[in-house]
C-alpha cells in the first residue's frame, strides 16, 4: 500500500504528482493490469470440445460451399463485424435438403 502525507506548505497539485509517482515506482498498476485479463489454462476436455467444433463448422462450411448455399448465407454477413460474429451458427443451423 502507498502512502503520502502532506508535506507543510505543500499544493495539492504536488501531493498528487508525488503520489502518482509512488504508486508508478511501487509497480501496483503493473500487477494490477497483468492480473487483468488473466484466463485459466483449459483442461484437455474443453481443448477437445472446442476442436471438435471448429472442424464440424469447417466440414459444413466446405460442404456447403460445394453444394452452392454457401455464398447465400456469407451474402448476409457483408454488413461488417457486428453481423460475422454469428457466421458459424448459421453455418450450423443451415439445413441441407
Amino acid at each position: 500500500m502507498v502512502e503520502v502525507r502532506k508535506k507543510e506548505g505543500e499544493s495539492l497539485e504536488g501531493l498528487l504528482r508525488r503520489f502518482t509517482k509512488r504508486v508508478q515506482q511501487s509497480g501496483v498498476l503493473l500487477r494490477a493490469k497483468k492480473g487483468r485479463f488473466y484466463s485459466r489454462d483449459k483442461s484437455r476436455r474443453e481443448i477437445r470440445e472446442e476442436a471438435f467444433r471448429r472442424e464440424l463448422i469447417q466440414n459444413k462450411k466446405e460442404f456447403l460451399r460445394k453444394i452452392g448455399k454457401l455464398d447465400a448465407i456469407l451474402e448476409y454477413q457483408k454488413g461488417g463485424r457486428k453481423m460475422r460474429r454469428g457466421v458459424a451458427k448459421r453455418i450450423l443451423k443451415t439445413r441441407v435438403r
